[in-house]
């Protein structure tokens, strides 16, 4: 049986390097956190130290490919990046044998509420990448320990982190959908008078 590959997987969903250099050049993280990662690798890009977390056997295969990963990411990274690559197989909703507050980037990206299950791994002061998709960014939005600290907007295969006036975003167009309890129901997003690819939040 042939493993994926990141180069086949980056072709259906496009090259998200970009969006990880660009929190790279701002926050520098040195350890992230991605779960439901399947096989995107761009993470590894632009940080030194990435842990992947996903169910799926064909990411666990793929990971367990030294020499695949490396072919993968070679040439592909920043100085200092993709030092380190690990790979846990498992749910991110069960208990894990990772360190809490033991990174300081978690990432959420199409992948479910993972703030919800993941939140103890998340160091102070660390950074939750999040998108709308299944409704994460908008769970964490209204969560008191976290502030907006970006807005990315995604057009042409370039990222752009917006962060000056974060306030005309995550401005629901129907105030009462801000309903935590209601968006993890739901398991989906809710509209917002102004939209963005994904959100950076801080831990305070």
């Amino acid at each position: 049986m042939t493993t994926p590959t990141w180069e086949s997987y980056r072709d259906s969903i496009g090259d998200r390097s970009g969006l990880f250099s660009a929190i790279a050049d701002s926050w520098a993280p040195r350890h992230a956190l991605y779960p439901g990662s399947y096989l995107d690798l761009a993470p590894s890009t632009a940080i030194a130290s990435v842990t992947y977390l996903d169910v799926d056997r064909r990411a666990a295969r793929y990971f367990a490919d030294d020499a695949l990963v490396e072919a993968d990411l070679a040439g592909r990274t920043r100085p200092g990046a993709g030092a380190e690559v690990g790979f846990v197989h498992g749910d991110y909703t069960g208990d894990l044998d990772l360190p809490e507050a033991g990174f300081d980037l978690l990432i959420s990206l199409y992948a479910g509420l993972v703030w919800d299950h993941c939140r103890r791994y998340l160091a102070p002061g660390g950074l939750l990448l999040a998108n709308t998709s299944h409704g994460d960014a908008c769970v964490a939005a209204l969560d008191p320990s976290l502030t907006l600290v970006a807005a990315i907007s995604h057009r042409d295969g370039d990222y752009r982190l917006e962060t000056t006036g974060l306030e005309t975003y995550l401005v629901p167009k129907k105030p009462e959908s801000a309903d935590a309890d209601l968006i993890r129901q739901r398991g989906r997003g809710i509209a917002y008078t102004k939209s963005a690819f994904a959100y950076v939040f801080a831990l305070v």
